[in-house]
């Protein structure tokens, strides 16, 4: 059985990472979201709220590739949590060159860590390339409208953060 693992800390999760999990589906026989605690980063949506909606958007995607897609939150090194999903194969989404130079190098150290355990590159398709959550974030923050970028439950949580902050 081929896993596949798809690491990031989805705060939230975009209609870009839907895109490539729904492209990651067809190269595994499982596919695991690993959604990154990484409290440096302070999250906008605590771990629990980013799973619940990462495990939304998963059931229909499960459901139209007929591939088991589980979610699985981790605070470990990358290379250790594909050790605990028995994932032999990373899967990591690009946008731009800024984003290859980062990964490059994050490729390099995992392989140094462990050479069994491959990384594939998905490509983001060309009307997702711009989105970023950190963009989006700051698009919902501002009022702005976001539904081109996140689904609908999505957008209706970033909305309710963004009234409860005000």
């Amino acid at each position: 059985m081929r896993i596949g693992l798809y690491p990031g800390t989805f705060d939230p999760i975009t209609m870009g990472h839907i895109d490539i999990i729904r492209r990651a589906a067809a190269l595994v026989d499982r596919l695991v979201i690993g959604v990154a605690i990484n409290r440096d980063k302070g999250p906008l949506f605590n771990l629990e709220e980013r799973v619940a909606m990462i495990e939304a958007e998963c059931v229909s995607l499960a459901e139209q590739t007929g591939i088991e897609i589980v979610v699985h939150p981790f605070e470990n090194l990358l290379i250790d949590c594909a050790h605990d999903v028995k994932a032999t194969l990373i899967i990591r989404g690009l946008r731009a060159v800024a984003d290859f130079e980062y990964e490059f190098q994050m490729v390099g150290m995992n392989r140094a860590m462990d050479d069994s355990v491959e990384t594939v590159f998905l490509m983001a398709e060309a009307r997702h390339q711009a989105i970023a959550s950190k963009l989006v974030k700051e698009i919902a923050r501002l009022g702005g409208d976001v539904s081109k970028f996140v689904t609908a439950p999505v957008r209706d949580a970033l909305t309710q953060r963004f009234q409860n902050t005000k």
